[in-house]
């Protein structure tokens, strides 16, 4: 084991495994319950640090509302406090020893879709227990060697119906209703599963209400196209299952996650019979 990386009690540092939004990550041994975790801690530096121990104590309390195989889990949280302000916060979470969506660039479609069934139901156990997660993207999802997903960061998680003050969100997948501040609800979160289906088919970003803009500060202006317009062996159900699921309004995206599920159903049996078909024909040439 790595010496002096940090002590905390009730823990056994291994080693330092990652960083995110002004806080490390280790792997860690949780003394009491005898298993491997991942130990979040964020120190404060700056009055703007106060935002990401409001989204760690989110995170916390949101994931104590869930219980599902696709979702990560927060076991226990720990703040020092000095001055009335928080000045520590150390968080320990499931250990997942995955890749992200990003990283995982030789996924077939049928591997893609499958992914994204699991993504849609652990998103419709969060909505079930009345949140909605607002941040799914690439980064946020992460695959295991067995091809299973855990869905991670649900700082900027909020409950169904609510209305942010300011826009929050990634640019490249967010929803026009995150823009305008609008109120938040299971279709915001079909738009951003949308929108990184989008990225994941065809290595593209949809256009959404944040433009983008060039190295000049320049805005680029961005033609809508279908993932079958960018890729055209993409097929034509799958292409239209991810633009629906981008509708700028939410009324016209579908329903919910059981209804995405149930199109994704669908198209997997489709492509799984179609390779069985083709299998069986090579066997008898």
């Amino acid at each position: 084991m790595a010496k002096n990386i940090l002590k905390v009690p009730g823990f056994e540092i291994e080693k330092r495994i990652g960083t995110g939004a002004r806080s490390i990550i280790y792997l860690a041994h949780d003394i009491h319950d005898k298993k491997d975790i991942a130990l979040k801690r964020v120190v404060y530096e700056q009055p703007s640090d106060t935002r990401i121990f409001e989204q760690c104590e989110n995170e916390y309390k949101v994931a104590q509302k869930i219980d599902h195989p696709y979702v990560r889990k927060c076991y226990k949280i720990r703040k020092t406090r000095s001055m009335l302000k928080t000045r520590e916060l150390i968080m320990s979470m499931e250990y997942l020893d995955c890749k992200t969506l990003e990283e995982s660039t030789t996924l077939s479609l049928v591997d893609v879709l499958l992914v994204f069934r699991m993504v849609a139901s652990g998103l419709n156990a969060i909505h079930q227990a009345g949140f909605v997660h607002c941040d799914i993207k690439p980064n946020n999802i992460l695959i295991d060697n067995n091809g299973s997903i855990k869905l991670i960061d649900l700082g900027q998680s909020c409950k169904s119906g609510t209305t942010k003050q300011r826009i929050q969100g990634t640019p490249d997948y967010i929803a026009p209703e995150q823009v305008k501040r609008k109120p938040l609800n299971p279709r915001t979160d079909v738009f951003n599963l949308g929108a990184t289906m989008y990225w994941a088919l065809t290595g593209q970003n949809i256009p959404t209400m944040i433009p983008k803009k060039d190295k000049f500060g320049f805005t680029v202006k961005q033609k809508r196209k279908t993932p079958r317009q960018v890729k055209s062996k993409i097929p034509e159900e799958v292409s239209k299952l991810v633009m629906d699921c981008c509708e700028n309004e939410p009324q016209d995206r579908p329903a919910n996650m059981l209804a995405v599920i149930s199109r994704l159903d669908i198209m997997i049996h489709s492509l799984l019979g179609d390779k069985l078909r083709n299998h069986k024909q090579c066997l008898k040439q």
